[in-house]
């Protein structure tokens, strides 16, 4: 005998098996939508829409519906288009972004080249020993301190991570350095700014 979760190996993916006898009104936000993309997958569609597929979604739901998102893409080559005003969605899912403002595209590349064109700088936090002490470094401008932490923007053309890094060790006592990103929301503020 073939069960339901053989027929619909979906279910399994998606973590469904404990709702399939529980009534829709009884489930959570969360868990309609990871119902509804499971509906949606039932076909094996190898072009899926979502459309703010997180929106009003708590964390663990979010991050739910995320990795599925990015299951479905990785493993059963399923091709995403999603819309979104969710950044955090962007960040772990889009390899690619298409842009729109007021109907036009305005961009329409891998999402590593567009946070590249709009905004070169890269960020050191710096969380040293004592108080966080005034950084001089050509090239270099302070974003933010707070107590012993420090983060500073640097254009990686100008000065590389490395040798910043090895700059402020030499002078200053650290506990932890890294290394990030802007925010993809600052990425995309900036760009409807230049645009």
């Amino acid at each position: 005998t073939l069960s339901l979760h053989d027929a619909l190996p979906i279910l399994g993916l998606m973590r469904l098996d404990p709702l399939l006898d529980q009534p829709v009104r009884q489930l959570s936000l969360g868990q309609r939508m990871r119902c509804e993309i499971a509906a949606a997958m039932l076909h094996e569609p190898r072009l899926l829409f979502l459309d703010e597929p997180t929106i009003g979604l708590d964390a663990p739901a979010k991050l739910a519906v995320r990795e599925l998102v990015g299951t479905l893409n990785r493993e059963r080559g399923v091709t995403v288009v999603l819309t979104t005003h969710d950044m955090q969605d962007i960040e772990a899912l889009a390899r690619r972004v298409i842009v729109i403002g007021k109907g036009v595209i305005l961009a329409d590349q891998p999402l590593a080249v567009f946070r590249a064109g709009v905004l070169a700088e890269r960020r050191v936090v710096a969380d040293f020993a004592g108080e966080a002490p005034r950084i001089v470094i050509p090239g270099v401008e302070e974003r933010a301190r707070d107590g012993r932490s420090l983060e500073l923007a640097f254009d990686p053309a100008r000065i590389a991570a490395a040798a910043l890094i090895a700059a402020i060790a030499a002078e200053h006592p650290l506990e932890d350095i890294r290394v990030i990103q802007p925010q993809i929301e600052e990425v995309i503020a900036r760009f409807y700014d230049l645009h």
